[in-house]
């Protein structure tokens, strides 16, 4: 027996004003909603382990750390805001255009601070690798905070600007009840384009580029044991700071690589995307499970830390000194 054309509608008390359900088969729906939702929790608390680990443990509190910790934060926000894009996983949006466009508003502002750090991570490396003797003038635990304050006051305020017809005017830009539209001007799509996406990515890609040089040269010389003369020889960042390099030159490959799709396809599509474009949006979401995944497996301190919160040891007294960082060479 066929289903009824009211039973597909979100709201089926509106009839022709209610948006249609995307249906897919039982099977293929249960698979998608528990991919999506096992994808979220694990987002949700290895994200959350990371930033425990860097908050709690006083030896973790480096300027790399707390860029991670930043990084960690964001990726924390985009898996608990997935619980509500599973919401919207049938084509209908229940929960309200306030809502809505509060989701669309946090999503927008965690994006842009991702990429903030991950700009201000590159930053940090390039003068970690390529001006060693300045480092630790020019990188302070001080400054790194601040620049990381700065750079999600900046995504707050400046997304802020970019919806500020959608907030002004929520839910006229929906063509049917059930639908959650965030609008963006032509101008102010271009623009977002570039402030949000090629000019941050064309710095990242300089200044690795150039980090990834210098590592090169320096690994080089550090196998070959080449010695210059005395009045010639050149300060070679530290290994630790090369290890560091690779690490978060993995995680900032992985962000580009999850990013790229989704902004292409906008241009693509002059700023607005289909429904079917929800795998790009979902690629960024991977890349949010991703980061820990990495840390897991490049950073020894956080395989510490996660044996230290398993076991309850971070609950004891004075467990903020433990050293966790003895192992790493």
């Amino acid at each position: 027996m066929d289903e009824s054309p009211v039973s597909n509608l979100c709201f089926p008390q509106m009839l022709n004003a209610s948006c249609k359900k995307i249906v897919r088969p039982y099977f293929t729906a249960i698979l998608i909603y528990t991919a999506l939702y096992l994808l979220s929790l694990v987002t949700t608390v290895f994200n959350l382990l990371v930033i425990i680990s860097i908050a709690h443990y006083k030896q973790l509190h480096t300027p790399t750390n707390f860029l991670i910790l930043s990084l960690a934060a964001s990726d924390f926000c985009v898996g608990f805001f997935m619980f509500f894009q599973i919401l919207f996983v049938d084509g209908c949006w229940l929960l309200g255009d306030a809502v809505c466009i509060v989701y669309q508003l946090v999503s927008f502002i965690v994006t842009s601070a991702s990429l903030g750090t991950i700009v201000l991570i590159s930053v940090e490396r390039y003068i970690a690798i390529c001006q060693p003797l300045h480092y630790h003038t020019k990188v302070t635990e001080k400054r790194v905070r601040f620049c990381i304050c700065l750079s999600w006051f900046c995504s707050a305020f400046y997304n802020s600007l970019v919806l500020k017809e959608s907030v002004a005017q929520m839910g006229s830009f929906n063509s049917c009840y059930g639908e959650c539209v965030a609008a963006v001007s032509y101008v102010a799509g271009v623009i977002d384009i570039l402030v949000s996406f090629l000019i941050p990515v064309t710095a990242i890609s300089i200044l690795y580029i150039r980090v990834f040089i210098v590592v090169l040269t320096q690994v080089r010389a550090m196998r070959s044991h080449i010695m210059a003369p005395k009045s010639q020889r050149k300060v070679f960042a530290k290994k630790s700071e090369l290890k560091a390099a690779r690490t978060l030159g993995i995680i900032i490959v992985m962000f580009v690589f999850c990013l790229c799709p989704y902004y292409i396809l906008i241009i693509g599509q002059s700023g607005h995307l289909s429904a079917s474009a929800a795998a790009v949006i979902y690629l960024i979401y991977l890349n949010s499970c991703l980061n820990p995944v990495i840390y897991t497996f490049c950073y020894p301190w956080f395989r510490k830390c996660l044996k230290h919160i398993v076991t309850l040891q971070i609950l004891q007294p004075g467990s903020s000194k433990t050293s966790v960082l003895s192992t790493e060479t």
